[in-house]
């Protein structure tokens, strides 16, 4: 039988990278396939995460939701500034998002497959190859276009984590109804107004 998802862990050392900071210590699986997904709480990282799960039915696989954080002011800004109590409320809100993400996802029930979820100290390309490690993974990612200002600032997850990934990865474009609020959001006699 299944497990119902789980709470995301602490972030400890890889098995075989002692010392690298932020590094998760994945939940110990049972030897089943693995898909990883990168977790964010937007629509397109939940675009991905209802296709992981898809794509876990298919394989007969497990579902490993990834949520990755860092500090507020970046890894640089905390060495030079640690406040650990301010660490731990960046931890705490790490996972509340990845549970507010999943509840978004699944509605609070169950996914239909064997989900694990994590929340992982780190930078959000280099965190997902690290969960990712095993050749017979499936990463799954949620991606779309975005503008030269955007690429500029920040490269970008989908293409660090297929050029650096050791296994393969699925690209999910953004859902229909993203691209379209981006559409109107760009538009600029478009107001949009919610009706409670």
């Amino acid at each position: 039988m299944a497990d119902e998802p789980t709470e995301p862990t602490e972030p400890t050392d890889l098995p075989g990278l002692p010392g690298r900071p932020g590094a998760p210590r994945v939940p110990e699986d049972d030897g089943r396939g693995r898909v990883v997904v990168g977790v964010s709480g937007s629509l397109g990282s939940l675009a991905a995460l209802h296709r992981a799960v898809a794509e876990a039915r298919r394989l007969d696989a497990e579902v490993l939701a990834v949520h990755c954080w860092t500090p507020a002011g970046g890894e640089f800004g905390y060495r030079r500034s640690p406040c650990p109590p301010l660490l731990s409320a960046c931890r705490d809100a790490a996972a509340a998002r990845l549970r507010d993400a999943l509840d978004r996802a699944f509605g609070g029930a169950w996914a239909g497959v064997r989900l694990r979820s994590i929340a992982v100290r780190g930078e959000t390309g280099q965190a997902l190859v690290r969960c990712a490690d095993r050749p017979d993974d499936l990463l799954v990612l949620g991606a779309g276009s975005r503008g030269a200002l955007a690429r500029a600032l920040r490269p970008s997850v989908t293409a660090y984590c297929t050029r650096h990934a050791g296994c393969p990865v699925l690209a999910v474009p953004k859902p229909p109804l993203q691209r379209e609020l981006e559409a109107l959001r760009r538009h600029p006699r478009t107001r949009l107004t919610v009706i409670a």
